[in-house]
C-alpha cells in the first residue's frame, strides 16, 4: 500500500512539472525591454535566412547563437523605429502603398492566373486529339452572315449530311478541304483557347454542338481520335529520295532500293549500318540515321504519324513522303514531365495563347465587384475639345485642358478617377505616347488604365486576405524602417569634409602605395616581315612616334601614339618587357604577343612610392566611410543595449528544431 502511495505521489509531481513546462513553441529564447522572442519566432526567422538549414539538424549551436545575436539587434531596431513614429511617417507610408500595389498585382496575377492555369494546361496536355473542322470566313459576307451559314451547315449535318461531304463543298480552309477537314493532332497550348476548349469537351466521333468563333471565322469541329500524348520521340530513319545519281527523278529505282533495304532489315541487318550505306539524308546517315528527339508536328505528316505509332525498338514499313521513301526505327520515348520539369515551357505557352483572355476575364470580374462605371459623356466632351491633339506633355498646356482635367473619367467603389489622373498616367506609357486623342484611342487607353487600376485596388486588400502576402508586406515594411534608421543614425551622420579626409590620409597613408610602374609606347604589327621593315626604318633614323602612326595595327592606338599609361610592372607581359629597358627612349627587341609582334619604347619608369592624397582620395573616402559606419553602428547598437537591456537565453537553443 505504501508503494502505491509513493507511485501516485511521484506521478502527481511529474504531471505537475510537465504541466508547468512551456510547450516548445512558447519557450523564450530572448527578451528585450518588455518584449520576448519565442522559440517559434526564432525558428521561423532562422529558416527565412537563405543559408539556414536548421530543419535538417546540421547547423551548430554556435550558428544559432550568432543568428540570435543579429536577430535581437534587428528586433531592437524595429522597436526603435516604432518609438520614432515611422508607422505614421507619410513618406514611408506612401512608399509602402506603392510597393503594395506593384507587388500585390504581380502576386494576384501569379496566384490567380498563372499558377492555377499552367497546372490546368499541364493536365490538359496529357491528352492529344485528332481533329477535323469546317471553317466559314466572314471576309465578304460579314460576321453575322458567316455565323448563320455555319449554323445552317451544322443543322444539315445533324439531319443526315456527312461531315466530310459538307467540308468538301463548303469549307474555306483550303489546306484541309480535300482531306475531310483533318487538321491532324493537337493538344492544349497549340491553338486559340476557344477552339481547344471545344475539342476537349467533345467525345471521339462527335461534333461540337455549335459553331465556335475564332479570329479566323466560324468552325464546326469534329473529334476523330483521342490518345495519351507522348511529348517527344526519338527515331532513326533511312531515306531514299526520288532522284538518281544523275539528278533525275526516278521513283521506280528509289522504290527498288528501299525494298532492298527492307528485305535486309527483315533478314536481321543492322539498322545503323544500313543507314550509313543507303540513306540519302546526309545530316543523319553517319549517325546511323539518328534524328534525335522531336515533338508532334515537327516532322512531315506521314513521317510523324508513322513514328508516333511505333513502339520503342519497332521498325516501320516503307513510308512515302514528298522527300522520298523512309524506313523508321523508334529508339526512345520521352515520359510525360512533372509540372516543375515543364514549368517554364508551360508558362511560355500560357502567356502566348491563353493569358490575355484569362486576364480580361479576371479584370472584368473585378470591375463588376468594384462597380466600375465609365463616364462616356465626359469621354465625348474631352475628345471633341482635344481636336487632333496628340498625347504629349504639351497637352497639359492646351487651352482646353483646364475645362476637362477635373471631369470624372470613371468610378469604382469609393474611388473617382479624373481626366487629370489618366493624362498623368498616359504620359508614362510608351504605347500611348504621341497618339491622337480620338474617341477610339480614349476607350482603348481607359480600358488599359482601368484594368491596371482595379488590380491595384484589389492588391491593396490582399494583406487582410492572404497570410503569405501579409508576411511579405511585413518584411518589406521592416526593411524600409531599418533602412531609414541606418540613414538617420549612420549614413546621414558621416561628415565627408576634406579636412577629415586629409587627417585620415595622414594617419593611414602607408596603406595607399603605388608599386613600381612603367610607361611606354608600342608598335604592333601582325607579320614578321613588316616588323623587319619597321626596324629598318627605325635604324635609318625615323622617329618611333612617326612609325607608330604609320604602322601600328592595334585598334585605337594610332591616335594615341601607341602609348600605354603608367601601370604596375607586373600587370601585363608588355609592362614586364618595357620595364627591362633601362633609359627613356630605349627600344626593345620584337616581342611576340597577341597574334603579332610588338616593338616597345620606354617613356619613363617610376619606383614604388606612397600615393599622394589626390591619387588616393577615392580609396581614402571609401575606407573612411566604412570605418565611420562601423563606429556609428557600434554607438547605435550600444545605445539600444542600454535602453532595451536584452537578455539572450543561449541555454535553450539546443532545443531548436527538435519538434
Amino acid at each position: 500500500m505504501k508503494n502505491i502511495h509513493l507511485y501516485v505521489l511521484s506521478l502527481i509531481i511529474g504531471l505537475s512539472l510537465w504541466g508547468c513546462s512551456p510547450k516548445h513553441s512558447d519557450i523564450v529564447v530572448a527578451e528585450y525591454g518588455k518584449s520576448k522572442i519565442t522559440m517559434n519566432e526564432f525558428e521561423k526567422a532562422y529558416l527565412k535566412n537563405s543559408s539556414a538549414t536548421g530543419k535538417q539538424g546540421t547547423d551548430t549551436i554556435k550558428q544559432y547563437e550568432n543568428f540570435l545575436d543579429l536577430y535581437v539587434k534587428y528586433k531592437m531596431k524595429l522597436a526603435d523605429a516604432q518609438k520614432r513614429g515611422y508607422d505614421t511617417n507619410q513618406a514611408l507610408q506612401n512608399e509602402l502603398v506603392d510597393y503594395k500595389k506593384k507587388v500585390g498585382v504581380s502576386f494576384l496575377l501569379e496566384r490567380n492566373l498563372v499558377t492555377p492555369n499552367i497546372k490546368r494546361l499541364w493536365e490538359m496536355r496529357k491528352k492529344e486529339f485528332r481533329v477535323s473542322h469546317l471553317m466559314i470566313r466572314p471576309d465578304s459576307t460579314g460576321d453575322e452572315a458567316a455565323h448563320q451559314k455555319a449554323l445552317a451547315l451544322l443543322d444539315s449535318i445533324k439531319h443526315g449530311k456527312t461531315f466530310e461531304q459538307m467540308v468538301s463543298l463548303y469549307t474555306q480552309d483550303t489546306y484541309s478541304k480535300n482531306i475531310g477537314g483533318d487538321i491532324y493532332y493537337i493538344t492544349a497550348g497549340m491553338l486559340v483557347p476557344e477552339f481547344e476548349e471545344a475539342v476537349y469537351k467533345t467525345k471521339v466521333g462527335d461534333i461540337y454542338p455549335e459553331p465556335i468563333k475564332t479570329r479566323w471565322g466560324y468552325h464546326i469541329i469534329k473529334v476523330t481520335e483521342e490518345r495519351e500524348r507522348v511529348p517527344a520521340v526519338r527515331a532513326s530513319h533511312i531515306l531514299v529520295d526520288f532522284t538518281n545519281e544523275n539528278g533525275e527523278v526516278d521513283s521506280v529505282a528509289a522504290k527498288k532500293i528501299i525494298d532492298t533495304v527492307a528485305q535486309k532489315l527483315k533478314a536481321g541487318g543492322d539498322f545503323a549500318e544500313l543507314a550509313k550505306q543507303y540513306s540519302k539524308d546526309q545530316a543523319s546517315k553517319e549517325n546511323g540515321g539518328d534524328l534525335n528527339f522531336f515533338e508532334r508536328r515537327m516532322m512531315i505528316k506521314e513521317f510523324d504519324e508513322a513514328a508516333f505509332n511505333l513502339k520503342v525498338g519497332e521498325i516501320s514499313p516503307i513510308i512515302k513522303t514528298s522527300y522520298g521513301y523512309h524506313i523508321i526505327k523508334l529508339t526512345d520515348k520521352k515520359p510525360y514531365p512533372t509540372v516543375e520539369e515543364d514549368k517554364e515551357n508551360l508558362k511560355q505557352l500560357y502567356r502566348q495563347v491563353r493569358y490575355n483572355a484569362d486576364y480580361d476575364t479576371m479584370v472584368a470580374a473585378l470591375k463588376s465587384t468594384y462597380q466600375y462605371s465609365l463616364n462616356l459623356a465626359n469621354v465625348d466632351a474631352l475628345t471633341k475639345l482635344s481636336d487632333s491633339t496628340k498625347m504629349t506633355p504639351d497637352v497639359f498646356a492646351a487651352t482646353w485642358y483646364p475645362e476637362v482635367k477635373d471631369l470624372t473619367l470613371f468610378t469604382m467603389t469609393n474611388d473617382v478617377v479624373k481626366v487629370d489622373d489618366f493624362f498623368n498616367y498616359a504620359q508614362n506609357q510608351a504605347d500611348l505616347n504621341n497618339k491622337l486623342i480620338t474617341k477610339t484611342f480614349m476607350l482603348d487607353a481607359v480600358k488599359k488604365y482601368s484594368s491596371e487600376h482595379v488590380l491595384e485596388l484589389s492588391a491593396l486588400t490582399l494583406e487582410s486576405k492572404n497570410e503569405e502576402f501579409a508576411d511579405l508586406m511585413k518584411d518589406y515594411k521592416n526593411g524600409i524602417f531599418i533602412f531609414k534608421l541606418q540613414d538617420d543614425e549612420i549614413w546621414g551622420k558621416i561628415a565627408m569634409d576634406s579636412a577629415k579626409l586629409v587627417q585620415y590620409y595622414d594617419v593611414n597613408k602607408e596603406k595607399y602605395r603605388w608599386n613600381d610602374r612603367v610607361e611606354f609606347a608600342e608598335i604592333f604589327v601582325k607579320s614578321d616581315s613588316l616588323m623587319k621593315a619597321v626596324q629598318g626604318e627605325l635604324k635609318s633614323g625615323t622617329p618611333f612616334d612617326t612609325l607608330v602612326v604609320k604602322y601600328t595595327e592595334r585598334p585605337g592606338f594610332r591616335d594615341r601614339g601607341g602609348k600605354y599609361p603608367l601601370a604596375d610592372v607586373n600587370s601585363s607581359q608588355l609592362c614586364l618587357e618595357a620595364n627591362r629597358l633601362n633609359n627613356p627612349g630605349d627600344v626593345s627587341a620584337p616581342v611576340s604577343n597577341s597574334g603579332g609582334y610588338s616593338l616597345l619604347q620606354l617613356i619613363k619608369k617610376e619606383p614604388a612610392r606612397v600615393k599622394t592624397f589626390e591619387e588616393a582620395k577615392a580609396e581614402v573616402s571609401g575606407a573612411y566611410q566604412e570605418e565611420e559606419s562601423k563606429r556609428l553602428e557600434n554607438e547605435y547598437n550600444d545605445a539600444l543595449q542600454k535602453e532595451y537591456k536584452p537578455v539572450l537565453h543561449y541555454d535553450v537553443l539546443p532545443q531548436a528544431f527538435k519538434q
